[in-house]
């Protein structure tokens, strides 16, 4: 990203929308970013009681393996937001799909699918304000 200058300051200060784009884009890449390095740490839960094991049975190794993989790959989701939310966005609300699929073929958790649902949708939203405003040519 590139420095912002006064100007831009001054125009995110007075303009909702952009508001908006800058609010879900931090949060959109500072997210997938945390959560993928907690999959390494462990500190926020036990992420492998997550996978349901229709999907951990298609995946090569244990289940804590394929939490690291998905920790690599929600980092770079992150950082793809990061550089370029109009495409970040498309790619973190298919990410959350997965992620709603994976809940829902567990059988539980389907509070945390609707919320996610909710998320896919204000990753959808990112994209296209991204796309309205132009962002990744900046």
């Amino acid at each position: 990203m590139t420095r912002i200058d006064a100007g831009v300051t001054a125009r995110i200060r007075q303009d909702p929308v952009l508001q908006a784009f800058w609010i879900l884009r931090i949060g959109f890449a500072v997210a997938p970013i945390l959560f993928g390095l907690d999959k390494f740490a462990g500190l926020l839960t036990d992420w492998e009681g997550y996978l349901a094991p229709a999907f951990d049975r298609l995946v090569p190794g244990s289940a804590h393996q394929a939490m690291l993989a998905v920790g690599v790959i929600e980092i770079v989701a992150g950082i793809v937001v990061a550089v370029m939310p109009r495409f970040g966005g498309y790619l973190v609300a298919a990410w959350l799909g997965g992620i709603i699929v994976n809940l829902l073929v567990l059988g539980d958790y389907y509070d945390v699918a609707l919320r996610d649902f909710g998320l896919l949708l204000g990753a959808l939203a990112l994209a296209r304000l991204a796309t309205g405003l132009a962002t990744d040519r900046r």
